[in-house]
């Protein structure tokens, strides 16, 4: 679908209602108009269907097997015990027994009918007490905050301050309510004021995150708009201003490629809110429309230029950014394991690929429902994919320790680092981007990378690997040390040289490789990286201190910028 057809669908949908309501209604397909797949993503989901299956029910004439995903709206991934147990509720009976947990701190449903649909967003709000507004489509998607340490002051003051944003970028259209909550429709539905968004929203998706320093869990420097957190005498001063950052693109054109954000300046917290709705309205007026894959804001910035980009945002804003602040990242990765803080303890839990399931021998979605039964704490979701069970006291650690250990969820401390920091996008079947296996072949991918490790004498070695099941770069992959793009069935483009910090953008060092080959350049590279590497050199650094990349940097696709 072309930009043109989006922008008039959007136009023409009546602030988002389009003709949803039709489309669900229709007994004849288990899918909806084409046009109402457009708009049903700013209302939280996206129409998929089971492409295990697809071939199969084309050589019989039959539709696509029609089944959707829902994301919640979850400002920093914080949930309540009786929201965990509520969303596990919803998995069973109207999606497909799973919960799914997301790099940007969502919980998503997958394979819910057509007829589930409607039900499973009322059981959200009405249960759950958690929305899907926003959480897809071209507006502000759901904010990410760091996700730890949950116990100071900084980052509390700055998970509010995320929260209270979240609220504020809303879309102010009734379509939600009305359509899936029976809202009454006003005189006005279908012309409600759009002050953040206009007639047709923003050009494409926007990202939004807050980075407490020194963990960049978030990776801040991957998203649109992002606030460094700042402390004077451990308070919190303001935020450090990064913009542009992105991290799709499209395989064979030149013209996309991922970019880090850049330094805009400094803002106090009381400025963070202006200086949001200045950015957003500015890719609104000035965003590219007409071309989908040049619509994000870091295309944006690049066509206006930093100087005139900051000038109009200081005039939207109605002050003047104050110079950048330094911020200093030592990692992005997650922490596991129990952990004290202000007298109040907190576990890390490693959830493979995020994918919160009962199946093949594990029990994380029996063992998660047990801990949440116990209403201790909060469960956080981390933008690694894992979860965080914080705030509690020593008998609570006890209670929560013990059903841990009865369900087997403590396997991150028997794990290797590669598999146990790996990322990947859920991909085939569901996702109808996907070229290759991400989230299914992640777990192999990562015990080969291990051997090969283990073979060179390097069997402990932490390197940041991530596997996408296309260019769009959901798993964030283009930060990561190795990172595998899906090309086709298995065949990925191999990039290299990412850093542990979220601060580096890798290179593209092959293309469209088939597994076999990818390892055993791999293995090449292990064995002079076992050789030749400095006292505790990470892998990526090892890589650019060497040259291995660097004579390719400036010619290769996605190259630092």
């Amino acid at each position: 679908m072309t930009g043109e057809e989006v922008e008039r669908i959007k136009k023409d949908s009546r602030r988002l209602r389009g003709t949803l309501p039709e489309s669900l209604a229709d007994p004849a397909s288990g899918g909806l108009a084409e046009t109402d797949t457009v708009i049903l993503k700013f209302h939280g989901s996206y129409q998929q269907d089971d492409r295990d299956l697809r071939a199969a029910r084309q050589a019989a004439f039959l539709e696509p097997a029609w089944q959707f995903m829902i994301r919640t709206r979850t400002p920093g991934g914080v949930l309540s015990p009786s929201q965990w147990l509520a969303l596990d509720r919803i998995a069973e009976r109207h999606g497909n027994g799973t919960l799914r947990l997301t790099t940007r701190q969502a919980v998503q449903f997958h394979g819910v009918l057509k007829g589930e649909l409607k039900p499973a967003i009322q059981a959200l709000v009405r249960e759950a007490k958690i929305d899907t507004i926003a959480a897809c489509g071209d507006v502000n998607r759901t904010i990410s905050v760091s996700a730890g340490p949950e116990a100071s002051a900084l980052h509390r003051e700055t998970h509010a301050l995320a929260a209270r944003l979240s609220e504020a970028l809303l879309p102010r259209t009734r379509a939600y309510f009305e359509i899936w909550l029976d809202g009454e429709r006003l005189p006005d539905s279908g012309s409600e004021e759009e002050p953040i968004y206009g007639e047709t929203y923003l050009p494409r998706k926007f990202k939004i995150a807050f980075a407490v320093p020194p963990r960049n869990d978030v990776e801040v420097l991957a998203q649109d708009l992002g606030f460094i957190a700042c402390a004077e005498r451990d308070a919190l001063a303001g935020f450090t201003v990064t913009v542009g950052g992105g991290m799709g693109m499209t395989a064979g054109d030149p013209r996309t490629y991922p970019l880090l954000a850049r330094p805009l300046g400094f803002v106090r917290p009381d400025q963070v809110l202006p200086l949001a709705v200045a950015v957003l309205t500015v890719q609104r007026d000035f965003g590219e429309r007409g071309e989908r894959k040049r619509a994000r804001l870091k295309y944006t910035l690049e066509t206006m230029g930093m100087e005139r980009f900051r000038a109009e945002i200081e005039a939207r804003a109605g002050f003047a950014l104050e110079p950048v602040r330094p911020w200093r990242f030592t990692t992005s990765g997650d922490a596991f394991g129990w952990a004290r803080e202000e007298g109040r303890f907190s576990l890390g839990l490693w959830v493979p690929a995020g994918r919160v399931a009962d199946r093949d021998g594990t029990a994380w979605r029996s063992g998660l429902r047990a801990i949440a039964e116990l209403g201790v704490g909060h469960f956080r979701i981390t933008p690694n994919q894992n979860l965080r069970i914080v705030g509690l006291n020593d008998q609570e650690r006890v209670a929560v320790e013990r059903r841990v250990v009865a369900f087997g969820l403590d396997v991150h401390a028997r794990l290797r680092p590669v598999l146990r920091d790996a990322l990947a996008c859920v991909a085939l079947p569901s996702c109808p981007l996907a070229m290759a296996e991400a989230e299914r072949a992640l777990p192999a991918l990562s015990v080969r990378i291990e051997r090969l490790l283990e073979a060179h004498g390097l069997a402990d070695e932490a390197i940041g690997f991530r596997v996408s099941g296309c260019p769009n770069g959901c798993s964030r992959p283009y930060l990561a040390e190795i990172a595998l793009i899906g090309r086709a069935p298995g065949r990925y483009d191999l990039r290299l040289g990412g850093d542990r910090r979220g601060e580096r953008l890798n290179v593209l060092a092959a293309e469209n490789l088939e597994l076999e080959a990818i390892f055993e350049r791999l293995d090449r590279l292990f064995a002079r990286f076992a050789q030749e590497r400095q006292p505790d050199e990470p892998f990526g650094d090892f890589l650019w201190r060497t040259g291995i990349l660097a004579a390719a940097n400036d010619s290769l696709q996605g190259a630092p910028r």
